[in-house]
């Protein structure tokens, strides 16, 4: 089954009254040749009205605002989704001495895609990495590639609270553990540091049947939250995927939200409110086949509240949530 209808939850609970809410949700999937998104829906408890647009990466990005009194907030994206085969990893091509002759030119043409950036400076720990994964490799560039994902899914171990949300790679780097958002960090960090462009996936992944060898870490990694890879510029072949969290290149379990540079670029939710009131954040995303037992597509029916009269109060920030 490639099909799937996806419902991602984010609650905020305060601990006090909070008012004049203003949010923006990287939340709505990636339409494109190798993924359909059939149906989006965006739904606040309190109600909202709200706008959408694209950003610079091509996203949709949906803001809404909240001004009256409230103690809590959820906001529900539900959607359903086709996914195609992803473009697979390419044998062969370009060698990897080459790639030094074409720096400049990937520099000007992917220049938000190699740069440093705040998750991902270019720190000499990279160095072992980069060395490991080209003597690992067969000489070309996509073997370079496809071995610095392999290299950090076998050097790194998965370890939730190992890092935190604003975590770079330097910090997964102290502990060599992570989650799926530092992973992705380091590959981004390995390549460009090699001299080739990459960007930031945000997603999720959809769990494989339990009889296959990977099913407990996709549990792991897909049952409550998000999940984020990269993609990687090869000059001969385009956009690559791959899952430096799994170690294989993507499948059509991996399901699109959003790119970026870092993920300071596809954050799912993020907002600020005013109030001095303390909060708690929980997030869940289901993953379910798109249709029912006729074989037809439904999105559920979801109730929202009503809105509540408006108070003022002093401005906070809500957390952003770490991809898992």
């Amino acid at each position: 089954m490639n099909r799937y209808h996806l419902v991602h939850s984010t609650e905020f609970r305060y601990d006090g009254p909070v008012s004049e809410s203003y949010n923006e949700v990287r939340l709505r999937p990636i339409h494109d040749e190798t993924q359909s998104c059939l149906s989006f829906r965006l739904l606040t408890d309190p109600v909202s009205r709200g706008t959408s647009y694209r950003d610079s990466f091509g996203n949709w990005v949906h803001q809404f605002n909240i001004l009256p009194e409230h103690h809590h907030l959820k906001i529900e994206a539900e959607s359903v989704v086709l996914a195609h085969d992803a473009t697979a990893l390419p044998s062969g091509g370009m060698k990897l001495f080459e790639l030094d002759d074409r720096r400049e030119e990937l520099e000007e043409g992917f220049l938000d895609f190699t740069v440093p950036t705040g998750y991902v400076p270019h720190v000499p720990q990279l160095d072992e990495l980069i060395d490991a994964a080209s003597r690992g490799s067969d000489g070309t560039v996509s073997g370079f590639v496809k071995q610095a994902s392999f290299l950090i899914h076998e050097k790194f171990k998965y370890v939730k609270g190992a890092t935190h949300v604003n975590s770079s790679i330097q910090d997964s780097l102290a502990v060599w553990a992570g989650v799926c958002q530092d992973f992705a960090h380091l590959l981004l960090g390995v390549v460009r540091k090699r001299g080739l462009p990459a960007r930031y996936v945000s997603g999720y992944l959809v769990p494989e049947s339990a009889a296959s060898p990977d099913a407990k870490l996709q549990e792991v990694i897909g049952g409550s939250a998000s999940h984020a890879w990269a993609e990687v510029y090869l000059p001969d072949s385009g956009w690559v995927g791959l899952d430096p969290t799994l170690g294989k290149p993507l499948g059509l379990q991996h399901v699109r939200i959003a790119y970026g540079r870092d993920y300071g670029d596809v954050a799912p939710v993020r907002g600020v409110y005013k109030g001095h009131a303390g909060q708690r954040l929980s997030v869940d995303v289901s993953v379910r086949p798109a249709v029912d037992d006729d074989g037809r597509e439904q999105l559920s029916e979801n109730k929202v509240a009503e809105p509540e009269a408006p108070v003022i109060v002093e401005r906070a920030q809500q957390p952003a949530q770490q991809q898992q």
